[in-house]
């Protein structure tokens, strides 16, 4: 497939850091991943798991069951999911931050989705012609509860050496300034990595700092990117981005796939490291034995 961005969508990217691509995907591609994330949640036993996703980044860290989910569907509930007695407030298809990390290789929906020749030209485009993929989340952004997500920078979790990681974060809902749309810096690409998410074995990871100098302030040094379902926004590695605590009554679902260059070096000590019999693959439909 040729080109699918416009040169003037191309010097977008790499003015802004990130590109909001319309209509990218169809409603009905939107609906199948909504039902099928729907099915996953119906079937997941919430007494067999209680990973809890801390979406604070100056709290987070990692266990056994967030490392593990490198390779494996795995669904993290929502910090205030669960009132003082441990009990879910609501039903469990309400109380789920998100399902991760390895839909789009273990789930035939989500592959198909995924692996497309559309996506895959657009990674050309921005240069990612050699796109690996990577970790998929599908995010729901529940109502009234739905986390916020600290301002962050993808590099953090996913480093290479040159950075190369970068995000496709797919809108399967309308994402609005009151549902908890994403915000970014526009620029903030040009900037230094401030940290490093750093895998402390086999049940642990914790932040390095890298550089001292602070991440934008949310929301004020930042810009809302109000989306229609089927939108693409494509985000840089380096770019700062935050989305807000969901408060309203709608939630606001949305698939992210994170790739990065299979030229470029990936640490061992990144969290994400998969499984020798889940290799990752290039987003083109090539095939690659590397355990990531």
């Amino acid at each position: 497939m040729g080109k699918v961005l416009s040169a003037d969508q191309i010097s977008a990217y790499e003015r802004d850091g990130f590109l909001v691509l319309p209509d990218f995907v169809s409603t009905a591609a939107c609906a199948a991943l909504r039902e099928r994330a729907t099915t996953i949640l119906r079937d997941f036993d919430p007494d067999a798991h209680r990973s809890v996703f801390t979406t604070n980044e100056q709290t987070r860290h990692a266990d056994a069951e967030f490392m593990a989910s490198a390779s494996t569907i795995h669904c993290f509930f929502e910090e205030e999911a669960f009132d003082d007695d441990g009990s879910l407030k609501q039903s469990k298809e309400l109380s789920i931050n998100k399902i991760g990390h390895a839909l789009h290789d273990l789930d035939p929906i989500f592959e198909e989705f995924s692996y497309s020749p559309e996506l895959a030209a657009v990674a050309a485009d921005i240069g990612l012609a050699d796109a690996l993929a990577l970790q998929s989340m599908y995010i729901c952004k529940q109502p009234r509860i739905g986390g916020e997500v600290g301002c962050h920078q993808d590099a953090t979790f996913l480093y290479t050496d040159p950075i190369t990681v970068t995000g496709f974060w797919f809108a399967l809902e309308d994402a609005t300034i009151e549902n908890g749309c994403l915000w970014a810096e526009p620029g903030g690409h040009r900037t230094s990595l401030r940290k490093k998410f750093v895998r402390r074995g086999d049940d642990a990871a914790t932040f390095d700092i890298v550089d001292e100098s602070p991440l934008p302030t949310p929301p004020q040094d930042l810009v809302p990117l109000e989306v229609t379902a089927g939108t693409l926004v494509v985000l840089h590695g380096l770019l700062p981005h935050w989305s807000d605590v969901n408060r309203s009554d709608r939630s606001r679902h949305a698939y992210s796939l994170h790739c990065i260059s299979e030229s470029a070096d990936y640490p061992l000590w990144n969290w994400l490291q998969r499984t020798p019999d889940l290799p990752l693959r290039r987003l083109d439909g090539g095939s690659r034995l590397v355990n990531a």
